[in-house]
């Protein structure tokens, strides 16, 4: 909760946003006399070991493993986590490879990639959560699947962050009077949480990530839309089925109603402009080239790069003006998320330099063999392959970052994934997105999800109970898309 909403004295994100950017204008204009001439060169990926990613292991694997193995420690100290990984990379390559040269990478990374991902989903993750559906319906099978099919096509409009904080609260409360409920929170995380935000570069941070590099805004909206109907499709009557007969199980021996049937209504509604300002400041970056940049270091940023994120921040703390305090709280609504979320990243992406370059460095680095595995005799990259170890990296480890790999592992040139290599990035991006569903960890919203479900009383699956749910229901679908896809 924010100062402006409590009329508390504790500073609220509308301080720490005009604080970091006041700081930001101060280093640019004021240290960058002194800092440029530190700030050179480049980092040549074709003589890296592939040793330099062993930080970004023990990044991923930190992040992995530390939330469910030490719960407490990891909520109190992974900020400090993240930072020691980040060091534990950055200090032994700059004394290696050059000060100043890692300083470019780093200045790149964070201005061109990771700076711009945390202010979109700072914005959607602040005006989403303006928006609460209050009252409750009751949760039978063909009110749970429209509300999935809802949420499925919200998630490419809200993010698939936004989309489950919207929605998993009301679908809770329709099946509260449900003794098998477990499976509508796992096809939830499945449609909702992953595969529903295959078709913009807002629903899921790998395909903003792309978009970042130059892939078109209705890219994926197109060359997405077939894989994206199957699965969802699928999922749905897969779901249906299940609800059905779960359902048929319950009707003679009914659970007592703990929030009976009211009626249903949207509140936050003057959000809803600001989202669509959300849609238009993105689509407006990719459109307008005004040729007008900021030398940030050797590190050039488009005007239109610049002028996007600030309407984003601007529309976020629009939304914290005009939401009424009590719509936040009911919610559930704080700020320990995207916390989390900026502070893991900024790690993710410092770790992450050494890998992506070795992977521009294609056949010349390091990442030789690696190339050789995703392509033929030929050269030609294999599109089962990329969809498969894009998505099972991207279910254990995290899919935005794994999705950066194999973009570039791909080659990396955004025009040319979109003209002749346009099913390989189509493959790319589905594996990232669609398998993200895998485990609790493979995307940020699964993990919320599941707790917000354990809160409300869900005796939901364990980690690896969670896996057979998911390989038992996405596996074959993922093996039939891969048939008609990608083969």
């Amino acid at each position: 909760m924010t100062s402006l909403e409590s009329g508390r004295t504790r500073p609220s994100p509308l301080i720490w946003v005009v604080g970091a950017v006041v700081a930001v204008a101060l280093l640019v204009s004021v240290i960058d006399p002194l800092v440029r001439p530190l700030v050179h060169g480049h980092v040549d990926g074709r003589g890296l070991s592939p040793i330099w990613a062993l930080p970004l292991v023990g990044m991923l694997g930190s992040i992995a493993v530390l939330p469910l193995a030490a719960p407490h420690f990891w909520h109190h100290h992974y900020g400090k986590v993240s930072a020691f990984w980040a060091l534990a990379l950055l200090i032994p390559f700059a004394a290696t490879q050059g000060p100043g040269a890692v300083a470019s990478e780093v200045v790149h990374a964070a201005a061109l990639e990771y700076i711009p991902f945390i202010v979109l989903l700072f914005s959607l993750f602040t005006i989403s959560g303006g928006l609460l559906v209050k009252g409750n319906i009751h949760g039978s099978p063909a009110v749970n699947a429209g509300l999935l099919a809802i949420g499925t096509l919200l998630a490419s409009v809200i993010g698939t962050t936004g989309a489950s904080m919207v929605l998993i609260r009301p679908l809770l409360r329709a099946n509260d009077n449900r003794r098998h409920n477990v499976h509508v929170v796992v096809f939830f995380i499945f449609l909702v949480s992953n595969i529903g935000g295959s078709l913009t570069p807002l629903g899921d941070p790998p395909l903003f990530l792309g978009f970042l590099q130059g892939v078109s805004f209705f890219w994926t909206t197109t060359h997405l839309a077939a894989e994206t109907g199957f699965m969802v499709v699928t999922l749905l009557v897969i779901f249906y089925l299940l609800d059905r007969w779960l359902y048929g199980r319950e009707e003679h021996a009914p659970k007592p109603d703990p929030t009976p049937d009211s009626r249903v209504r949207l509140v936050g509604l003057q959000n809803l402009p600001l989202l669509a300002g959300v849609v238009a400041a993105i689509l407006m970056s990719g459109v307008w080239k005004p040729g007008i940049e900021l030398d940030l270091w050797g590190t050039h940023v488009g005007l239109q790069s610049l002028v996007r994120d600030a309407i984003l921040i601007a529309l976020a703390l629009i939304s914290l003006k005009i939401t009424p305090t009590e719509v936040r709280e009911a919610n559930g609504f704080d700020w320990e998320p995207i916390k989390e979320v900026a502070k893991l990243f900024a790690g993710i992406f410092a770790t992450l330099i050494p890998a992506l370059l070795i992977l521009k460095a294609g056949t010349e680095g390091a990442a030789a063999p690696l190339v050789a595995l995703v392509s033929d005799e030929s050269g030609s990259p294999r599109d089962e392959i990329y969809f498969w170890m894009t998505g099972l990296l991207s279910s254990v480890l995290d899919n935005a970052p794994t999705y950066l790999v194999f973009f570039n592992l791909a080659g990396g040139n955004a025009q040319e994934l979109m003209g002749p290599l346009a099913s390989t990035l189509a493959a790319v991006s589905s594996g990232a997105v669609f398998m993200g569903a895998l485990t609790y960890i493979g995307n940020a919203p699964n993990f919320m999800v599941l707790a917000i479900a354990r809160n409300r009383g869900v005796k939901m699956p364990s980690f690896f109970g969670y896996m057979a749910w998911s390989f038992g229901v996405l596996g074959p679908c993922f093996l039939l898309a891969t048939w008609l896809f990608f083969l």
